[in-house]
C-alpha cells in the first residue's frame, strides 16, 4: 500500500464506488468522500460538495492523514427539464455540485499537492459537454464547465508538478438517470447509436482513472479524454 492518498468525490455509489475500488486495489490510499459517508474501499467521510466549509474541511483532514496525490472530482447530480420551465434554483444547485465543487476541491487540494511536489487531478466530465442535449441546459453547461475548468488549471499548476485532466464518459448504466435506464427503449437506441453496441460501465471508467494514476503522464496534462464507445464520432 502507497503511503499517498488519493480523495475521491462521490464515493457512495456509480463511477465514484468503482474509481474508490480500483485505486484501492491499486495500492493507493483512498478517502472517500461522499454525503452519505459511505466509500467501497478506503476512508470513508462524511461530505456534501455543495458546503463550501465543510469541502474544504474534508480535503485539510486528509491533508493530515498523510501527503495527498491525487484529487478525482466525481461527485455529480443530472437534472432534466425543459428550459423554457427551468426553475433557477434547479439550475444552480446542478451547478454547484457539478461545477463549483470542482473548483473549490481542487483549489482545497492545490496547496497539498504542491508541498507533495506535484500529483494528479481527475475532473469527471461528459461528452455532453460537446452536444445540444434538449432538457439537460443544467447538466451539459456544468460539464463543459469542467473542461475548460481542466484547461485553466492544467495551465496555472503545470510548473508545481500537478497534471489535470478531464475524463468525459458517454453513456454509463449507473443509477444517475434511473428512468432513462428503466426505459427499454433506450436501451434499443444504444445499441444503434454506440457503434460498440453497449453502454459502458463504471468499471471501465474506473479502470482509466487508475491508468491515468499508475502511469502519470505529465505530459497528458490539460487534455479531455472521451470514453462513449465510439459514439461520439459516429455519423
Amino acid at each position: 500500500m502507497r503511503e499517498d492518498q488519493v480523495i475521491v468525490t462521490g464515493a457512495s455509489r456509480g463511477i465514484g464506488a468503482a474509481v474508490a475500488s480500483e485505486l484501492d486495489r491499486r495500492g493507493w490510499r483512498v478517502v472517500g468522500l461522499s454525503r452519505s459517508g459511505e466509500s467501497p474501499a478506503g476512508r470513508a467521510q462524511v461530505c456534501d460538495v455543495a458546503d463550501e466549509a465543510a469541502l474544504r474541511e474534508c480535503i485539510a483532514a486528509a491533508a493530515r492523514e498523510g501527503p495527498v496525490a491525487g484529487l478525482v472530482n466525481n461527485a455529480g447530480i443530472h437534472w432534466s427539464a425543459k428550459t423554457a420551465e427551468l426553475q433557477v434554483d434547479d439550475y444552480e444547485r446542478v451547478m454547484a455540485i457539478n461545477a463549483t465543487s470542482v473548483m473549490i476541491a481542487s483549489r482545497e487540494a492545490y496547496p497539498h499537492l504542491k508541498r507533495r511536489g506535484g500529483g494528479i487531478i481527475v475532473n469527471m466530465g461528459s461528452f455532453f459537454d460537446k452536444f445540444g442535449v434538449a432538457r439537460n441546459l443544467p447538466y451539459t453547461v456544468s460539464k463543459a464547465a469542467i473542461g475548460a475548468m481542466t484547461r485553466v488549471l492544467a495551465v496555472e499548476w503545470a510548473r508545481d508538478g500537478i497534471s489535470v485532466i478531464n475524463v468525459a464518459p458517454g453513456y454509463v448504466r449507473t443509477d444517475l438517470s434511473p428512468e432513462f435506464w428503466r426505459n427499454e427503449r433506450s436501451g434499443e437506441w444504444l445499441a444503434d447509436r454506440v457503434p460498440l453496441g453497449r453502454p459502458g460501465t463504471s468499471e471501465e471508467v474506473a479502470r482509466l482513472v487508475g491508468a491515468i494514476y499508475d502511469e502519470s503522464i505529465p505530459f497528458l496534462t490539460g487534455s479531455t479524454i472521451y470514453m462513449d464507445g465510439g459514439q461520439g464520432i459516429n455519423h
